[in-house]
């Protein structure tokens, strides 16, 4: 049995062969290794794939003892720290079960040089979003996945080609771009930048009835943007509110989208860990370091 680990913005999703569970980031604290019994009995486990933040001192799938920092080049930054996600990779990584980190895409990472503008594209469960939506839809797929942030990846050829991470475009429901009005308040000093980033999502900025109309027009667009890269990929849309947007962002498009559940990223995390410790060397472009 091979696991994977989603490290979301509000819960820790565990996934292995159909089988799943999740615990909010508050809960996940108290994580023992054990728990992944509620998957299958801790010794039949093969091999586990863990994301862990934004992952980005590291560009190639790593076994978890061969990493810095978790991963990271520092915990300050975007986003929030709970502790959840510490705990469960600590523990992962000092089970003695075979386990790999994925990373993030960043300017470290084998994408097109021109998303390396900024220096981030995609937190590291996305890649499990990618690479379980190519297993159903091949080679080329334009992958948005929508919830408290919004985050869109494009893949041609089998290969991660970039993403719009989410403090640079489409906002969700809590977090967003910094607009003039949060980098004057960053000025004024009312605020540091990661509180604005957590309150730019529509939840903050738009009346009720707008919201998720708002998340699905700007997710599309964010689609549309990769079309200008791979006008022919098919749109997959995944996170919380996927279902929900989903009509909203095929009419926008004119084209139908494929929709995914909570747990695609974990379940994609967990075939990468299948797929890799069976031998595979590299995942939708990104190398792997054992």
């Amino acid at each position: 049995m091979f696991i994977g680990i989603d490290h979301g913005t509000s819960a820790m999703r565990f996934a292995g062969e159909g089988r799943e569970f999740k615990l909010s980031r508050e809960a996940a604290k108290d994580f023992h290794i054990a728990d992944l019994s509620h998957i299958c009995p801790v010794d039949e486990i093969e091999g586990i794939a863990v994301c862990y933040s934004m992952g980005d001192n590291f560009s190639k799938i790593t076994r978890t003892g061969k990493i810095r920092n978790r991963g990271l080049v520092s915990r300050e930054g975007a986003g929030k720290h709970i502790g959840g996600g510490t705990r469960v990779f600590d523990e992962v990584a000092a089970s003695g079960i075979p386990a790999i980190a994925i990373p993030g895409l960043h300017r470290g990472s084998p994408t097109d040089p021109r998303f390396k503008a900024y220096s981030h594209q995609t937190s590291p469960e996305k890649i499990g979003i990618a690479y379980e939506v190519c297993h159903d839809l091949g080679n080329d797929a334009i992958i948005s996945d929508i919830s408290s942030n919004t985050v869109t990846l494009l893949v041609t050829g089998g290969k991660l080609v970039g993403a719009f991470d989410a403090c640079i475009f489409a906002p969700g429901t809590l977090h967003g771009a910094l607009d003039v009005d949060a980098i004057r308040r960053v000025d004024e000093g009312t605020c540091t930048a990661n509180d604005a980033f957590q309150h730019a999502g529509v939840n903050f900025s738009v009346p009720e009835p707008e919201r998720m109309r708002t998340v699905a027009m700007f997710a599309a667009m964010e689609c549309a943007a990769m079309r200008l890269l791979n006008p022919h990929a098919p749109v997959a849309l995944a996170g919380s509110l996927a279902p929900i947007v989903a009509p909203e962002v095929e009419s926008l498009l004119g084209s139908k989208a494929a929709v995914y559940d909570e747990w695609c990223a974990s379940r994609g995390c967990a075939r990468i860990a299948k797929d890799v410790f069976s031998g595979r060397r590299e995942i939708l472009g990104i190398e792997t370091d054992l």
